[in-house]
């Protein structure tokens, strides 16, 4: 029996990168899988992909900053496969990278809806679903970028830290009714990473030799095992946890202060 067979998982941001390669790794598992996308081309191609491939999968336009899209895209785990088990909160929309004295309230406003409203909302719209079948899984997606107070982030680390609370609030309470809750601070191969190699000659090889394990991960074969071991009975004593899924990393850190910003400007 395969490691997640008649469950049914609902992954945002599943149309590509690190969300993506997490939906191929459940359906290969067993899985029925909802990709919850906001890009209609990406995500019915990732879904088609799927169920060619034998896989039980399909597309639902969702916009995570609107909580009634949300609430669409649960709604189309129940219509379509009877349920669901596993939530795997991912997505999220960039805002640009400038200095924390430069973010504006429409930055943080923006983060903070499509990261923690984005997963309040759907734990709230699948926590019903997930007693009506004994119990759930719930992965939420945290970041190293916290741990280091990350340059240009500020907004994202803010927003991060809170989905961080919001997990451990849930696997605290929810826990009487058999629903897990757990974090994982992925880093790997996604979109934004191939962008930044694509932009920077060499990025590739500085970023893997700054992980212990020396390479840099693969969304599918790295980080899917993982976010598939907390969705699965395999982890069925474990709640409340975050885990680094990075090689390494979280070990020395690294430094992200940009290189045309003055040590004092005072």
């Amino acid at each position: 029996m395969k490691l997640l067979e008649n469950k049914v998982a609902l992954i945002t941001g599943a149309g590509g990168g690190i969300g993506e390669g997490v939906a191929r790794y459940f359906v290969s598992q067993g899985a029925a899988v909802v990709i919850a996308e906001l890009n209609e081309d990406q995500g019915e191609a990732v879904a088609s992909d799927l169920r060619a491939k034998g896989g039980q999968a399909v597309y639902c336009r969702t916009d995570v900053s609107d909580k009634a899209s949300i609430a669409d895209s649960i709604q189309a785990a129940v219509s379509h496969f009877g349920g669901i088990d596993i939530l795997v909160n991912n997505a999220f929309a960039p805002t640009p990278n400038v200095k924390l004295e430069e973010k504006t309230d429409e930055m943080l406003h923006q983060t903070l809806n499509t990261t923690v409203w984005a997963a309040w909302w759907a734990m709230k719209e699948a926590f019903p679903h997930m007693c009506q079948r004994g119990g759930g899984s719930i992965i939420n997606f945290y970041s190293i970028d916290t741990e280091i107070g990350a340059w240009l982030h500020g907004d994202y680390n803010t927003a991060k830290s809170a989905v961080l609370g919001l997990t451990r609030s849930a696997a605290a309470e929810w826990g009487r009714f058999n629903i897990r809750a757990n974090a994982i601070a992925p880093t790997a191969m996604g979109a934004t990473f191939h962008k930044l190699a694509s932009e920077n000659p060499g990025f590739k090889e500085r970023s893997a030799a700054m992980r212990p394990l020396g390479r840099c991960g693969e969304p599918e074969a790295d980080i899917g095992p993982v976010v598939a071991f907390l969705a699965s009975d395999m982890s069925r004593f474990v709640t409340g946890e975050s885990i680094h899924v990075d090689g390494g990393l979280h070990l020395p850190g690294y430094n992200s202060r940009p290189s045309d910003v003055p040590v004092r400007e005072y």
